[in-house]
């Protein structure tokens, strides 16, 4: 049937559009028969199409009694319109295809709406009929799901009783109706089968389409499609489980949705109330940026992986735009949407954290706009500079006036880094060992007190409670068997001594030499030099998961050498978990914690206290959790108790777990305490300071004890502190320390597992605080953001505006302001150790008063400067006449600059001197022509270049214009600008020239930015370089080159062909498969060598004629070799030839296209560029090669630095002055990872970590805190003094290193700054190289690994000059002194461990001085030895060559007499002169172990093309040399 239909309404569509066309070509007459072909080509003639259209039969009606015949064809004639648009035409010409096609969807739409009418109203009839009928519910009972019969019963009540239910029940009527029920035994005519089988023929439902359907039926139908839908493997089965799955996941989304909307409801309501623990401006908002900075450190945690929520913010960097309350919940709501429950919550700490953060960057901020406008006020002469001598004697002087209480917080100004490496005698420098001089003032003897009082006090509360628990028998025994602080370690165990003592038997070397196990060497693996930091119990945590631990722990500096502790003296307790019994394994245990091996970050000195009470009371609530978190530790610590041994009852440090990075609390009682405030006032801190002094009377016993401890050198214990403040019930305070004691926002360590009563707490830091700083309310200005753009003036920039202003020199206003937009690295202030402008005085105050003073602190500094700076007239007048000086030379470089480069129009970099001359000579009718000549004999040109050119580089064509200026009479200024006036004048270039020199300086700075971003890679510059090449030939010359570029190499392989060789490194992309990587040799032939060896360039106009060049594609016919060659030397700073750039237009279709003039200057100005860059990049790989080995060295010795990242400066894409790119990380474990690829660091999203920008800005030392820890910020300095990088120094929760440590990080960024200024001078051409060691002959890369420790070698030598005889006189009497002589209390353990210090120490010099002994079997006796102590042993130091090949040592038995003594034992004896002879050894071992390794295992790790990251295991120092 509906087959049927479809094909009438198909049929009635044609008829319709039969009809339609008929009409239409009755409107039309019939075409005459002779019509032409066509019209004049002269008309516009559009013909439509003929229509043909086959005329259907004709119909009975009389409507189509007029229909043309039957198979009739009818031709529309052509319309021939003229005059119209062509694109009319053509829109005509479409219109009656688009009517059919509209009508056509018209009538379907029309069917389809009819059929949809007619459905609907037979669904309506239906129902009504089913409504009449009742439902008859017995059919229900066909219902069954059983498994076995469910097939059949569907099958059944599918096809066969909806027809044999009705027959049945016919059938019982008829019976009942013949009444043969009650006439059974009376025979009948009627057959039930057969009557049922007639019903059944008359009820085919083959045959009747609606036979009607009863009530029963009806249900049956139901019932057989709920059926169906059991049935396994059909289309029902299927669809209905599809629908199921369908309506779970509905409502799955709609459970989903609502929970989604309750908890951003909740999460906005959060939110909403942690708004109001933000410090906000006059109009109640918090600036854009700081929410911004906020949501992108959250995202940058690694721990959290949500680095690509980053590409949703767009920083900005006006602080001006704020957010509302309501704007403040929507914007970050928008931007955390898909995060999870534990992760927001996780946010909303960070959050909390981040605005008490906040208020400290406020109050930050507030003090350096008072130190601001105090420069100001001390600038009297405005000229923007004051006097740093005179800063640094007034910062001395208010230092020494402050109490002792206002020492512990201030810098001591007479250190490092107030005071530069240059202004510090060597002698001082190497010598000074007197803690007493630490920048913090008695650093280390505070925080040794303190640990050992911590540590006594929870020694006797756990003995209370173990002795509580144990039997009573069991307890008296263990009193009895308990050592004291003093006793050795119980029998049985082998207990390792301290590095400077001594074993009862003698033994000179220790344990360490004795030791059948061999754990170790001098220094060990880095593994298990790197000590976490802390106490004992906490050194559990490992360095590596600093964002994930709560703190760091550290362990022993002393035990960072062979002495390590054995698993057997840890015994770590059963129970633990795998982390803290791998602390307790061999080769990672720490068993004794020496006087230095404290917690640092735990203590300050007195003093030192956050002023935020509120800080205090959210510290002790989470810390008081975090501490009854390990019951687990407590059980396991009573049931220790053998466990315990040695002095101090030092516990394994698996024992304890780190919890917070506090020792003690104040209490609180929440009760009665009213508003707190952020003030800290000085009666705080004085009476932190009674406090402590209180309780050092009190326990004046354990000071002794630690006087004692600390002159015998035994181990001290340390414990956790925090463990101690729950368990103590003496609740003392403990001055705490600065504001990275705090927890840390970007880790997890608030959480709590396994309380949810504590979870459920609100954190007591997103309290709401006052709206003010310390009585302070916010003004709402965030000086920081512009505070370059208000304070700091750039005199290049002033002086470029002034020159753009005046009218003389308009033809160089172009270039000038192309100069200044290329000048993309600004705004750095170079340090010249004079004088301090505004930012570096600013930040030396800064560094001054520290973090944690009080606005108070600063605001008396700046009433003593404004009483005492003073500066004399004749200051004054100097002050005055050096900025006229500063000024004229920025206006003398800009000048200059700008004339060489309007007459360099060709961009080759270089100047004719023949020319110049010429010239200069004109100037004035030639009357200063002698005058000029004068100039010349102050000056030292270049080298002539073989065709007797002197050509001037641009900054030796400044110094010829400088001295013949100087040589000029009249004004300076006015000479000056009379000079280049007339140059500019007489320089005539036409306009096309000048567009042709604008658009190659855009590409040759291309070069240079491809240098300057991209790390540390020439991938970059090769790119750029070509495409200057590329871009420049099809714009100026019409000409298709291909290019590469040759460097040349030593020949090692096949030197029968050369000693040199050139190979090819990159090159265009069509000539890779036949020039990259080829090599080309003497031998071969080529005009490449040629010239090298003549270092000018060489043009070939058609290489066809030419027999001597050599042809890298071989499949190239002879008759294809139609071109020009051009071979162009690259050159070094020095003028030294390192390779060739070749040209060629062999691709060019034309046969003959020679290079023009300007285009072969143009690509030596190419070649100049390249070389520049690519010694730039070479520049940051040695420089980058030193700091890996001066971090190397440090962490060798050192165990309080957590990491050091290294980064470089790079010019920014955007509007901002600069940005650092961070290039290497090295963590405790010496892994350097080299990055590339890693996103820039921007001014605007370090808001929170502004103290990177602070030392580039400034190029001075920054110390600060971020994220709880502390930072050491060292700049890197080019030799401008301005910064081209930056080391940032982590040093984790400690507030400071200790001095020793302290000391050896100034001798590492010592070192690395004058190598890396060597490195730079080298490549500059400001100094020529220098060798000192044999081995710097082996090669560049091989020098620049080794360029640190020849720098130390270099100082150290000086400083073995300044040693007199008096010095080893002394040494050699030492064992000779009388006890009296030595400090009362000092331990005959810790003398003898001395003697034997010394005595090794000079057999290791006198084994490297006298190599000429043969055997050494006669000097096993001390005094056999001091007749090789004489005047002659310095001097035999000063001139050794430890790379030398004829050098011939004992490393095996130098190595014997030194590897036992620690850094720490050198230390601590306080000897200037062993201190050196101790450098002096280890320099020179570690030189012989470089000079003795391949040229292949001391390659810089840089970065390779498909790395995003190189990892480089920093091993440690063992010297297994072959003897």
């Amino acid at each position: 049937m509906g087959a049927g239909e479809t094909a009438q309404q198909d049929n009635g569509r044609e008829d319709r559009e039969q009809q339609q066309d008929s009409e239409d070509q009755k409107e039309m007459p019939p075409a005459p028969q002779s019509a032409p072909a066509s019209e004049p080509s002269s008309q516009v003639v559009e013909v439509t199409e003929d229509a043909k259209e086959e005329v259907k039969p004709q119909d009975a009606s009389v409507k189509d009694s007029h229909a043309p015949p039957t198979n009739v064809v009818f031709r529309k004639p052509a319309k021939v319109i003229l005059g119209v648009d062509e694109v009319e035409l053509k829109l005509r010409a479409q219109q009656p295809w688009r009517k059919h096609l509209s009508e056509r969807i018209e009538a379907r739409a029309q069917a389809m709406q009819q059929r949809a009418l007619e459905m609907e109203s037979l669904a309506k009839e239906q129902e009504k009929t089913t409504k009449k009928l009742p439902m008859d519910d017995l059919a229900r009972e066909w219902f069954n799901t059983e498994s076995t019969t469910l097939s059949t019963r569907a099958y059944l009540l599918d096809k066969l009783l909806p027809t044999l239910v009705p027959g049945v029940e016919h059938m019982l009527m008829q019976v009942e109706k013949k009444k043969l029920l009650s006439r059974a035994d009376i025979p009948s005519k009627f057959d039930p089968i057969n009557y049922l089988g007639e019903y059944l023929m008359r009820n085919n439902t083959h045959y009747i389409k609606d036979p009607g359907m009863s009530g029963y039926q009806r249900v049956m139908k139901d019932v057989t499609e709920e059926l169906k839908v059991h049935v396994p493997d059909t289309i029902g089965n299927r669809v209905s489980k599809m629908k199921e799955k369908v309506k779970q996941k509905r409502e799955q989304r709609e459970y989903i949705s609502t929970v989604k909307v309750k908890v951003a409801t909740m999460r906005k309501q959060a939110l909403g109330e942690q708004f109001g623990e933000w410090i906000l401006n006059p109009k109640g908002m918090i600036p854009m940026a700081v929410i911004q900075n906020v949501l992108y450190d959250f995202f940058q945690r690694p721990d959290l992986y949500l680095e690509s929520h980053c590409k949703d913010l767009v920083l900005i960097n006006s602080m001006e735009p704020g957010l509302t309350q309501q704007q403040f919940v929507q914007y970050i709501s928008s931007h955390i949407a898909d995060l999870k429950s534990d992760i927001f919550e996780e946010l909303l700490k960070h959050l909390c954290h981040r605005a008490e953060e906040f208020r400290e960057i406020i109050k930050a901020d507030m003090r350096r706009q008072m130190f601001a406008e105090l420069f100001l006020h001390c600038d009297t002469g405005k000229v923007k500079v004051l006097d740093r001598q005179r800063t640094l004697s007034l910062l001395e002087a208010f230092y020494d006036q402050s109490s002792h209480t206002a020492r512990g917080l201030l810098r001591n100004p007479r250190q490092w880094p107030f005071v530069e490496f240059g202004e510090i005698e060597l002698a001082e420098f190497w010598g000074d060992m007197d803690v007493k001089k630490h920048i913090y003032e008695d650093f280390d003897e505070v925080l040794l007190k303190m640990n050992v009082l911590v540590a006594t006090k929870l020694a006797g509360n756990l003995q209370e409670k173990d002795d509580q628990n144990l039997p009573q028998q069991q307890r008296e025994t263990s009193t009895e068997q308990e050592p004291s602080l003093d006793a050795a370690a119980e029998p049985g165990r082998e207990q390792r001594p301290h590095r400077g003592s001594l074993t009862a038997q003698g033994q000179r070397k220790g344990s360490h030499r004795s030791s059948t196990s061999g754990q170790g060497s001098r220094k060990g693996s880095l593994a298990e030099s790197r000590f976490p930091r802390g106490s004992v119990a906490e050194q559990g945590s490992r360095r590596s998961s600093i964002a994930t631990e709560q703190t760091q722990a550290r362990g022993s500096v002393g035990e960072q050498g062979s002495r390590r502790s054995s698993a057997a003296e840890q015994e770590a307790p059963t129970g633990q978990d795998s982390h803290r019994e791998s602390v307790s394994e061999p080769e990672s245990a720490r068993g004794s914690v020496t006087d230095e091996e404290s917690h640092r970050g735990s203590l300050s000195e007195p003093g030192q206290r956050r002023g935020s009470t509120t800080e205090r009371r959210r510290r002790s609530s989470a810390d008081s959790g975090s501490r009854r978190g390990s019951a687990t530790d407590q059980g396991q610590r009573r049931g220790s108790r053998g466990q315990r041994k040695g002095s101090g009852r030092r516990k394994s440090s698996s024992e304890y777990l780190p919890h917070k990075e506090s020792i003690t609390k104040e209490p609180h009682d929440e009760s009665g305490q009213g508003q707190q405030t952020d003030t800290i006032t000085e009666e705080e801190n004085a009476s932190s300071a009674s406090q402590l002094q209180e309780s050092g009377a009190l326990e004046e016993s354990q000071s002794s004890e630690l006087e004692k401890m600390k002159s015998q050198g035994k181990p001290l214990p340390v414990v956790n502190e925090e463990r101690a403040s729950v368990e103590s019930e003496q609740h003392e305070e403990v001055p705490t320390t600065s504001k990275m004691d705090r927890p840390l926002g970007s880790s997890k360590k608030d959480h709590f597992p396994g309380s949810s009563k504590k979870d459920s707490q609100k954190d007591k830091a997103c309290e709401p605080k006052p709206q003010h700083v310390e009585g302070k309310p916010w003004s709402g200005e965030f000086l920081l953001s512009d505070w370059k753009m208000n304070h700091v003036r750039s005199e290049d920039e002033e002086q470029a505006k002034v020159i753009c202003g005046d009218t003389r020199f308009t033809e160089l206003h172009a270039i000038i302001r192309n100069i200044q937009t290329y000048k993309e690295i600004k705004g750095r202030s170079a340090f010249n150790g004079v004088s301090l402008n505004l930012l570096q005085f600013v930040q030396l105050l800064e560094t001054f008063v520290g973090e944690d003073t009080p606005l108070s602190v600063s605001q008396s500094l700046i009433t003593f400067f404004q009483k005492n700076y003073s500066e004399t007239k004749q200051e004054k007048m100097r002050a005055l006449e050096q900025a006229r000086q500063n000024i004229f030379q920025a206006r003398q470089g800009i000048l200059l600059e700008a004339l060489f480069q309007k007459w360099d129009s060709d961009c080759s970099g270089f100047l004719n001197l023949n020319e110049v001359d010429e010239l200069l000579y004109t100037y004035k009718g030639g009357m200063e022509r002698e005058s000029m000549k004068k100039a010349k004999l102050h000056i030292q040109f270049p080298k002539p270049h073989p065709d007797r050119e002197i050509k001037l580089s641009s900054k030796q064509f400044q110094r010829y214009i400088e001295l013949v200026v100087s040589e000029l009479r009249g004004n300076e200024d006015q000479v000056l600008e009379s000079v280049v006036e007339f140059l500019m004048t007489s320089l005539e270039r036409s306009h096309t020239e000048g567009l042709r020199n604008c658009a190659r300086r855009k590409w040759l700075h291309q070069i240079q930015h491809a240098a300057e971003t991209s790390g540390v890679s020439l991938e970059p510059v090769y790119s750029e370089t070509f495409r200057a090449l590329t871009q420049d030939a099809e714009a100026h010359g019409n000409k298709k080159i291909s290019a590469h570029i040759s460097l040349l190499e030593e020949n090692l392989i096949l030197p029968s062909r050369g000693n040199i060789l050139l190979r090819n490194v990159a090159c265009t992309l069509d000539d890779a498969p036949f020039v990259l990587n080829r090599v080309l040799y003497r031998d071969m032939k080529g005009i490449s060598f040629t010239v090298v060896d003549e270092g000018r360039p060489i043009h070939v106009p058609q290489v066809k004629h030419h027999g001597n060049i050599f042809f890298w594609n071989h499949s190239r016919s002879k008759s294809e070799h139609n071109g020009s060659f051009l071979a162009l030397p690259l050159q070094d700073a020095h003028m030294r030839i390192f390779g060739v750039l070749a040209v060629d237009t062999l691709r060019d279709p034309r046969e003959i296209n020679i290079f023009l003039p300007h285009e072969i200057r143009f690509y030596q100005g190419v070649a100049n560029a390249f070389s520049t860059a690519y010694h730039y990049v070479h520049s940051r790989e040695h420089i980058l090669h030193t700091v890996i080995t001066g971090v190397r060295w440090l962490f060798n010795i050192t165990s309080g630095i957590v990491s050091i990242t290294t980064c470089f400066i790079e010019p920014s894409s955007e509007q901002e002055d600069y940005v650092l790119r961070r290039t290497m990380v090295t963590d405790s474990l010496g892994l350097a990872e080299i990055l590339t690829g890693t996103p820039a660091i921007s001014r605007k999203s370090c808001i929170f970590r502004d103290f990177l920008f602070k030392c580039t800005d400034t190029s001075e030392v920054i110390l600060a805190s971020a994220d709880g820890e502390t930072h050491i910020a060292i700049p890197l300095r080019q030799r401008t003094r301005e910064a081209i990088g930056v080391l940032d120094v982590n040093i984790g929760r400690s507030r400071m290193l200790l001095y020793q440590e302290y000391k050896d990080l100034q001798k590492m960024a010592k070192m690395i700054q004058t190598a890396s200024d060597e490195v730079l001078g080298e490549f500059s051409g400001e100094v020529k190289k220098t060798e000192v060691l044999e081995m710097e002959k082996a090669g560049e890369v091989k020098r620049a690994g080794m360029l640190f420790f020849r720098t130390m070698l270099q100082e150290l030598r000086e400083c073995l000059q300044l040693l007199t005889s008096m010095d080893f006189v002394s040494l050699l009497l030492y064992e000779h002194r009388p006890y009296t002589d030595f400090p009362q209390g000092t331990d005959p353990q810790d003398i003898e461990a001395n003697v034997a210090l010394v005595h090794d120490i000079l057999r290791g010099v006198i084994l490297f001085s006298q190599q000429e002994i043969d055997s050494f079997s006669d000097l096993e006796e001390w005094d056999n030895w001091k007749f090789y102590i004489n005047k002659h042993l310095v001097e035999e130091l000063c001139v050794f060559d430890p790379s030398a090949s004829n050098v011939d040592i004992d490393v095996h038995l130098v190595l014997e007499y030194i590897e036992d003594h620690s850094r720490l034992e050198v230390w601590k004896f306080a000897n200037m002169a062993v201190e050196l002879l101790y450098h002096w050894l280890n320099t020179c071992l570690t030189l012989m172990e470089l000079n003795s390794k391949k040229d292949s295992s001391i390659l810089p790790p840089l970065p390779r093309k498909s790395d995003t990251s190189i990892f480089v295991k920093l091993s440690e120092k063992c010297l297994a040399l072959k003897s």
